[in-house]
């Protein structure tokens, strides 16, 4: 790990009944750096995540977290998460829950602890909805609690699986606009996975591309591309540039490969 780095991932290895699932995967993520971890599902993108907070023992390899940065010093959006809509939890709940959700018993009020709440909601633009059932919230309103209740500690290091799944167009723009604020606003360093690259390229500074269990990592413009690609995929791709946009495409597949492809849509994204 460098002196700068928050985070250091070398060497990983995970398999699963004996099947490798992540490869000699490695990259370093520096104080407020914003880096998207890409991949088809099923690439290994959670298993990494779930490496990383030690929920799971990699078989080689090792993962360095900042001695600063505990376990309380580690925010964690879940992939996925469903709250009953008439359950009578408020969204200024769910973030003090970030504070004292481990404690037993009834949570201490303090004026510390309602600032830390009121603070973190203006931060994500919530306060208007402090006082509302989450459960009852759209999913672009529940991923700003969310994003609030993980960054209530201050962390060091945050984690997010596929926050913006099932977001519309304008709610996954205003959920990245607001990661990347918050990375520079409070030093933290911050890795978010997703299978489209589309709305992450404009503001990240890193890429860890996840493919046929290995990674590559780098900045987008040096990782998306036809030949670094296709080493990590194991065949040909192509990098196409169209009105923009960017294409990833294989190119005379085997049968295999056409049949992973199918269950796998086509990634797309535009470099900035």
């Amino acid at each position: 790990m460098t002196d700068a780095a928050v985070l250091s991932v070398h060497g990983l290895r995970v398999s699963f009944s004996g099947r490798p699932v992540l490869k000699d995967v490695q990259f370093e993520l520096a104080p407020g750096e914003f880096c998207a971890l890409i991949g088809a599902n099923g690439s290994g993108k959670t298993t990494l995540l779930k490496a990383i907070l030690g929920l799971l023992r990699p078989e080689a390899g090792e993962v360095r977290i900042d001695a600063g940065a505990s376990a309380a010093r580690i925010g964690y959006v879940p992939q996925k998460i469903s709250i009953d809509p008439y359950l009578p939890l408020r969204s200024r709940d769910v973030v003090a829950l970030g504070l004292d959700g481990a404690r037993w018993g009834w949570p201490l009020r303090s004026r510390v602890r309602d600032a830390r709440v009121q603070e973190m909601l203006e931060a994500v633009g919530a306060m208007d909805l402090a006082d509302r059932r989450v459960g009852q919230l759209s999913g672009g309103q529940q991923q700003r609690v969310l994003i609030a209740h993980a960054l209530v500690r201050h962390p060091r290091l945050l984690l997010l699986d596929e926050p913006l799944a099932n977001l519309d167009v304008r709610s996954t723009a205003e959920v990245v606009t607001l990661l990347r604020q918050l990375s520079l606003q409070y030093r933290t360093a911050v890795l978010l996975s997703a299978h489209d690259m589309n709305p992450l390229l404009p503001v990240i500074d890193r890429i860890v591309y996840l493919a046929n269990c290995c990674a590559v990592s780098g900045k987008a413009n040096d990782v998306i591309r036809t030949e670094v690609l296709s080493r990590l995929y194991g065949y040909h791709v192509d990098v196409v540039r169209v009105h923009g946009r960017v294409v990833v495409i294989a190119a005379h597949e085997p049968e295999e490969i056409r049949a992973a492809l199918a269950r796998d849509p086509v990634h797309t994204a535009e470099i900035p």
